[in-house]
């Protein structure tokens, strides 16, 4: 059971992260590194600092 929850989880994880950089404009596959310990956190503070392709297309 605590099985099925673990997978449950890592795969909202990675569905989520998949989401925030795809809407940021990076390639939506980068979201799996949230699933990597000590990585997650790398990968925030890039997106953090990182300028946003989705920001410079011009309306």
């Amino acid at each position: 059971m605590s099985l099925i929850i673990l997978i449950a989880l890592w795969t909202l994880v990675a569905f989520a992260g998949w989401r925030i950089f795809s809407r940021a404009g990076f390639e939506g596959s980068m979201g799996f590194l949230f699933l990597i310990p000590v990585v997650n956190f790398i990968a925030l503070l890039y997106l953090a600092h990182k300028d946003w392709p989705v920001a410079n297309i011009k309306k």
